[in-house]
C-alpha cells in the first residue's frame, strides 16, 4: 500500500510535523561528523537542522515527492526515495533518525530489523511515532461518518500503525536492540486556521478514502468537523489528540 502524498501542502499547513520533532533531535543530540540516517524525512526540514549541527546526514522517504521537495529546498543534503521495508545496508550509521513516519509504516518487524541493521555496534534509534490512542477521535469521526452516509469503510485502507508502548518495545527488543527510554504520552496538537481540521483531513485521511468520489470525502469533511467541533474547536483553533510514542533504543 502506497500512500499518495501532497508535499506543498505538507510544507504550507502541517509544519507542526517539523516543529514538535525538534525536541526529538535534541534527544538524538547529533554529535560533529557522525553519519545519521533520517527514516521518513519528509521534506527534509529535521534532517537540515541536524545537518546543521555537524553531523552527516541522508534522509530517505518512500514518497518521491516528498524527496523531491527535499532536495530542492536543501540541494547540499543527499536524499533518497527508499522504503524502510526493504532497506538493505548495514553497519552503516552511527545513528537512525524518525520523526512521524513509523507509524505509516504497517510493517513494524521488517523496518525494525532493517534499521538494527543498519546502524554500527553501539549505534541509537531515535524515534518518535504515533502510538496508541493516537487521533483516535478524528478516526472515530470518520468511520461514523462514513457509516452515516452509507458509504463502504475498507480495513486495508487504514493506513496507520499505533501500538502500544509494551507492543513496540517488545518489538525493539526481539530484533536485539537495548530499550534505554521508551514513553507514549498525550500531545493535544494545534492545527493551523479555522479549516485546520479540514487541511489534516486532506493530507492525512487520502488513503483511508481513496475509494470515494471527491464529493464523498467533502460530505466527510464537514460532517467530520461537526462531529468534533464542540470538543476539539476552541478560540478559532482545531487541536487534535495526538498520543506520541518516543524512544532512545541501542545497538548492543
Amino acid at each position: 500500500m502506497t500512500t499518495k502524498w501532497n508535499a506543498n501542502l505538507y510544507d504550507q499547513k502541517h509544519g507542526f510535523v517539523s516543529k514538535f520533532g525538534g525536541s526529538l533531535v535534541d534527544l538524538l543530540a547529533p554529535q560533529k561528523n557522525e553519519e545519521i540516517l533520517d527514516v521518513g524525512c519528509g521534506t527534509g526540514d529535521l534532517a537540515h537542522e541536524i545537518a546543521a549541527l555537524g553531523a552527516k546526514i541522508q534522509g530517505i522517504d518512500a514518497s518521491h515527492d516528498m524527496i523531491i521537495a527535499a532536495q530542492q529546498k536543501y540541494p547540499d543534503i543527499t536524499f533518497h526515495t527508499m522504503d524502510a521495508t526493504v532497506l538493505n545496508m548495514t553497519n552503516q550509521f552511527d545513528a537512525v533518525f524518525s520523526n512521524a513516519a513509523l507509524h505509516w509504516m504497517k510493517q513494524p518487524d521488517d523496518v525494525i530489523r532493517n534499521i538494527y541493521n543498519v546502524l554500527k555496534q553501539g549505534g541509537r534509534f531515535v524515534a518518535e511515532m504515533g502510538g496508541h490512542g493516537n487521533i483516535a477521535s478524528i478516526v472515530w469521526a470518520l468511520q461514523k461518518c462514513m457509516e452515516e452516509l452509507k458509504l463502504s469503510y475498507i480495513e486495508d485502507y487504514f493506513p496507520w500503525y499505533f501500538p502500544t508502548l509494551e507492543e513496540y518495545q517488545s518489538k525493539l527488543e526481539g530484533a536485539g536492540f537495548t530499550v534505554e527510554m521508551i514513553t507514549l504520552y498525550e500531545r493535544p496538537t494545534p492545527l493551523l486556521g479555522e479549516d485546520g481540521l479540514r487541511n489534516w483531513l486532506k493530507m492525512f485521511s487520502n488513503n483511508m478514502l481513496k475509494h470515494l468520489s471527491k464529493t464523498e470525502k467533502e460530505q466527510i469533511d464537514a460532517k467530520c468537523e461537526k462531529l468534533l467541533q464542540s470538543k476539539f474547536y476552541q478560540n478559532h483553533q482545531w487541536v487534535a489528540d495526538y498520543c506520541r510514542l518516543r524512544f532512545v533504543a541501542i545497538k548492543k
